[in-house]
C-alpha cells in the first residue's frame, strides 16, 4: 500500500494560491472589460441605419444593389404566372395531403378452395378475394416520416 502525505504547508500554500487567483479574477470590473464609450444601444443602431435612413451613401449604394437584381417580365413570364402559383396556393386539399400523408395499406390476396357449405352441402368453386390489410385508412403525423428507408 502507497501512501501520499501533503505537508501542511503545501496545502494551505496551494489554498492560499488558489484564493489568490480566484480572487484577482473578480477584481476587473465589467466597466473596464467591455468599454461602450458612453453608447447606449440606440445611439449605436441610429448610428448604423442612419446612413441608410438619411439618404446619405449607403442609401444610393442599396438602391444600386437593388437595380441590379430587378429585371422586367417578359409576357411569357406573365402568362406562366397563374400556373407556377397555383403549385404553392393554399387549398384544403393539399393542405391535407401534405400535412398528414396516407400510410400505406397493402392489400391481401386470399384463396379461398373449394368447400362445401349451407345445411344442404351446396359445393362452392374455389375463388380469390381481396381484402386491406389494416381495416381503416391510417395518417401519417405532420413530419412524420412515410417513405422507405
Amino acid at each position: 500500500m502507497v501512501r501520499i502525505s501533503i505537508s501542511p504547508m503545501s496545502f494551505k500554500g496551494t489554498t492560499l494560491m488558489l484564493a489568490v487567483l480566484f480572487l484577482a479574477g473578480c477584481a476587473t470590473s465589467k466597466e473596464e472589460l467591455l468599454t461602450h464609450e458612453g453608447q447606449t444601444m440606440l445611439d449605436i443602431w441610429s448610428r448604423e441605419a442612419g446612413a441608410a435612413a438619411s439618404g446619405g451613401r449607403g442609401t444610393r449604394e442599396l438602391l444600386d444593389a437593388r437595380q441590379s437584381l430587378r429585371r422586367p417580365l417578359t409576357t411569357a413570364d406573365v402568362q406562366a404566372a397563374p400556373v407556377d402559383q397555383t403549385r404553392y396556393t393554399r387549398t384544403a386539399r393539399n393542405e391535407v395531403y401534405s400535412q398528414f400523408k396516407r400510410l400505406p395499406n397493402p392489400d391481401l390476396v386470399m384463396y379461398v378452395f373449394p368447400h362445401l357449405t349451407g345445411t344442404d352441402p351446396v359445393p362452392v368453386p374455389g375463388y380469390s378475394t381481396v381484402f386491406p390489410l389494416y381495416q381503416r385508412v391510417q395518417y401519417a403525423l405532420p413530419g412524420e416520416r412515410v417513405e422507405d428507408y
